[in-house]
């Protein structure tokens, strides 16, 4: 094996054992030592990979709009000809992807938002092009945010540990978030003219 595939084989080893870490000991349990116990990698092979927590948390945000792009890339090639509002449609399918999973790449965002909020930059810009995009295509943009919202509070509020909801009640909600004939959208009517005074 060569060089740079050792590198890469590592390096999913350490993103995998952060997310473990950060889902069983929150942000603060993540340092070097931690994670070298955890994956099983030396202090200094991790500090050759990653050099600093920022590093290593910037690895974990990279991890997770790969993963996230890819469910909505899967959703939309099985559901989105289906779909009046394929965008919102593949959000809403993310956040429930990502509540459902127990080592989720979300809690990247979190422990970023805690821990070096600048990272959060990149998430920030690709947000701004989702939420074009959700423009663009929402008949009823106030509607169609309130059900993206909606779905990514749930979704954190799941990976924070504070939802009180079973499983089964969260995936029925995220269902109804998804079915768009639960939300008919409402068209503006036109204003009634005044008339002139003669």
């Amino acid at each position: 094996m060569d060089n740079q595939t050792r590198s890469e084989i590592s390096r999913k080893k350490a993103i995998a054992a952060a997310f473990t870490i950060l889902t069983r000991d929150g942000v603060g349990g993540l340092t070097f030592d931690s994670l070298s116990r955890e994956s099983g990698i030396s202090k200094g092979g991790l500090l050759h990979q990653f050099r600093t927590k920022n590093g290593v948390l910037s690895a974990l945000l990279e991890q997770h709009q790969i993963q996230f792009e890819q469910i909505g890339r899967e959703y939309i090639a099985k559901e989105g000809a289906s779909k009046a509002e394929p965008t919102l449609a593949a959000q809403i399918a993310m956040y429930r992807e990502s509540s459902n999973q127990p080592h989720s790449v979300a809690r990247a965002i979190l422990a970023a938002l805690v821990e070096s909020p600048e990272l959060l930059e990149s998430i920030k810009a690709a947000d701004t092009a989702k939420m074009k995009a959700l423009q663009d295509e929402a008949p009823d943009l106030d509607l169609s945010l309130l059900r993206y919202f909606a779905a990514s509070g749930l979704a954190f509020h799941s990976l924070m540990g504070l939802s009180q909801l079973s499983n089964s009640t969260r995936n029925r909600l995220f269902d109804r978030l998804l079915d768009e004939e639960s939300w008919p959208a409402q068209v503006p009517q036109p204003k009634p003219r005044k008339r002139s005074a003669r």
